[in-house]
C-alpha cells in the first residue's frame, strides 16, 4: 500500500468565551464540514494522518481545546461545561445552518457525545473514538478529592522539560511501541515547542495536571446521552489499556452503550487508546463509512 499524500492545513483563530481559540482547517471552504475533536493532552494536528487517509472531499475542522495546542490558557482552571460552550460556538461559526458530522477522540468523544445530548438538533452523525467516559466514582471519594485539589493549588504545576524533540519522541515511543520514529518526531513537534536552546516544553497548560475537585459522574453523562437523536458509532481499540470503561462490569458497560438510541460499535485491531496514531487508515475508513457521503 502506498503512503497517503500529505494534505495541507491552515490555522484560523477565534475569540470564543473569553479565550483565543486555534482551529486547524484542511480542505476547501466549499466542501462539507467534518469536525474532529482531540483528546486530553493532544492537539488538532494529531489528526493529520487520519485526514490524509480520507477519500472524500471534506472541510475538516479540528480545534485545539482551551489550554491545549495553540489555544489560550484559562486562568481559573478547566471545567467540562466550558468545553460544551466552546463546541457550541465553533459549530455556530463553521456549521451554522445544518447539523454537524462530528468525530471525537477520548475527551473529545466525551465532549461530542454529551453535547449531542444537550443539543440533539445540532448533531447529524456522531463518532466516538475511545471517548466513553472515565472510571466510575463514588460520593465517598469526594472529601479526598477536594483535599487533593486544595493541596495542589499551593504550588504551580510544571511539565517536564526535555533537552530535545528527540528525547520527547523517544518517550512517546516508550509509551506507545506502535509509533515509528517518524511519527514520534511528528507528534513531539505537534505537542511541544522549543523555548530556549536545548529546552523543549509541552504546549499544553500544566494546570491540566491538577486534580479536578468535581468527581466524574457517569450517571450524569448517561442521562445526557439518552437525549441524543443522532446515529452514534463507538470505536474501541483492541489493545487499549487504562481507560475508564475497562473498569466497568459487563453490566455497567452495557449501561453506557444502552444510553444511545441508535448505537453501533466497531473495533480497531492492533491499536491502543491512541488509535488515530496507530491505525489512521482504519480510523479514517470507519469515520467516513459511518458519516456517509460528503454532500
Amino acid at each position: 500500500m502506498t503512503a497517503a499524500a500529505v494534505k495541507h492545513s491552515h490555522s484560523e483563530f477565534h475569540d470564543i468565551n473569553g479565550l483565543r481559540h486555534h482551529v486547524r482547517v484542511w480542505g476547501d471552504a466549499a466542501a462539507p464540514p467534518l469536525f474532529l475533536l482531540h483528546g486530553w493532552m493532544d492537539v488538532s494536528l494529531s489528526f493529520q494522518w487520519v485526514v490524509d487517509e480520507l477519500q472524500q472531499d471534506w472541510r475538516v475542522i479540528a480545534p485545539d481545546w482551551r489550554g491545549f495546542g495553540l489555544s489560550g490558557w484559562s486562568a481559573g482552571g478547566y471545567w467540562f461545561p466550558d468545553y460544551y460552550a466552546d463546541l457550541e460556538a465553533l459549530l455556530a461559526i463553521y456549521s451554522p445552518d445544518r447539523p454537524a458530522r462530528v468525530a471525537g477522540h477520548s475527551m473529545g468523544g466525551v465532549i461530542a457525545c454529551t453535547y449531542a445530548g444537550l443539543r440533539p438538533d445540532r448533531i447529524a452523525r456522531l463518532v466516538s473514538l475511545e471517548g466513553f467516559g472515565l472510571a466510575r466514582t463514588a460520593p465517598a471519594e469526594a472529601p479526598g478529592r477536594y483535599r487533593r485539589w486544595l493541596d495542589e493549588l499551593a504550588t504551580e504545576p510544571r511539565f517536564r522539560v526535555y533537552d530535545s524533540f528527540g528525547t520527547l519522541a523517544a518517550r512517546l515511543q516508550r509509551d506507545n511501541p506502535r509509533l515509528g520514529a517518524d511519527k514520534a518526531q511528528f507528534i513531539a513537534r505537534a505537542w511541544a515547542r522549543e523555548t530556549a536552546p536545548d529546552q523543549v516544553e509541552m504546549l499544553s497548560d500544566p494546570k491540566h495536571k491538577r486534580a479536578n475537585p468535581v468527581l466524574f459522574r457517569i450517571e450524569e453523562l448517561i442521562a445526557c446521552w439518552r437525549e441524543i437523536t443522532a446515529p452514534t458509532l463507538w470505536v474501541f481499540g483492541r489493545n487499549s489499556e487504562g481507560t475508564g470503561y475497562l473498569k466497568d462490569t459487563p453490566e455497567q458497560l452495557a449501561e453506557r452503550k444502552g444510553a444511545f438510541r441508535d448505537y453501533r460499535e466497531a473495533w480497531v485491531e492492533d491499536a491502543g487508546h491512541m488509535m488515530h496514531h496507530d491505525q489512521p487508515a482504519v480510523v479514517a475508513h470507519l469515520i467516513e463509512d459511518f458519516l456517509g457521503k460528503s454532500d
